[in-house]
Formats: C-alpha cells, structure tokens, sequence
C-alpha cells in the first residue's frame, strides 16, 4: 500500500468531503481516503498495482474540484 497526501482547492463544506471520499473511495485499489477540508488535503491510502495517482486525481478533478 502507499499513500499519497494531494492538495486540492474547492473543497468547502460537508457535502465536499462526501463527493471526494466517495468517489475516490470507490476506485479499484483505494483503501482508505480522508479529507482534510481545513488544510484543503486529501490523503489516500492506495494499492498503485491496481489504481494510480492519475487516476485518483482524475477522479477528483471530475468532482469539480482542484488538484494542485
């Protein structure tokens, strides 16, 4: 497992930290994602044999939300 720790603009309120856990939370490979909306972080714990970092950031990016 790695984790990655991405910054990512928008993110404003509860319904934020949903639709960003959820989505990348239901990625093939993802086992754990925790948003922090105050630091505008998202760690994600992953399994880089079954997703990658382009596609969790693509997952996000979808959202509507920014990943620097």
């Amino acid at each position: 497992m790695e984790t990655i720790t991405l910054k990512v603009g928008g993110m404003s309120c509860g319904h934020c930290v949903k639709a960003v856990e959820g989505t990348v939370g239901e990625l093939k490979g993802v086992d754990k994602v925790t948003v922090d909306l105050e630091g505008g972080n998202v760690q994600v714990q992953f399994d880089s044999t079954s997703v990658s970092v382009k596609e969790i950031k693509e997952a996000i990016d979808d959202q509507g939300y920014d990943v620097e």
